[in-house]
């Protein structure tokens, strides 16, 4: 079996050439092709990443136990000041769920409720506490913060991702 390194890439590879298949059968296509992640990050909607983050990143697709430590991975590899806007934006909207920063930081057991000092450990650990409780929270802030989306590797993740690639790049 291939490293999910290689699995992404060939993924990528694949798409690159047109060769793609669709996870599921209501394949829209936004009329938007993308050169890269970064492209699509840049360019497209929020609701356009929102919508295809809702399908392809949810418990019920890619179990918490394989997804959590991806997590960890992809949030030690992002800017610091990209991962404190994703913390800031996890505190947010667990906040409107009547989520307090300061019991979250017990409860997860946090270093600080304070995002601008939150190591990627902490945030790791909110990102899969959200991930788990508040699927559609997580979603919400992938949508948001899309850098975070590029640093997962796993094999099942990278089928989610194939599968949104082939949205992004569109059938050439």
């Amino acid at each position: 079996m291939p490293s999910s390194n290689e699995y992404k890439r060939q993924i990528m590879d694949d798409l690159a050439q047109g060769n793609v298949e669709s996870l599921d059968d209501n394949t829209v296509s936004s009329g938007n092709e993308y050169d890269n992640f970064d492209d699509f990050a840049r360019r497209s909607s929020r609701e356009e990443r929102h919508s295809l983050f809702r399908r392809s990143f949810h418990p019920d697709r890619i179990p918490p136990q394989q997804m959590e430590p991806e997590l960890q991975k992809a949030i030690a590899q992002i800017k610091p000041n990209e991962r404190d806007d994703v913390a800031r934006e996890f505190f947010n909207h667990l906040k409107k769920r009547g989520l307090n920063e300061r019991e979250l930081e017990q409860q997860l057991g946090l270093s600080t409720h304070h995002p601008n000092r939150m190591n990627a450990d902490d945030v790791s650990k909110l990102a899969s506490f959200t991930y788990h409780n508040h699927p559609d929270i997580f979603q919400e802030v992938l949508a948001d913060q899309p850098a975070l989306v590029k640093f997962l590797s796993n094999p099942l993740v990278g089928a989610a991702l194939g599968a949104i690639a082939a949205k992004w790049f569109g059938r050439r």
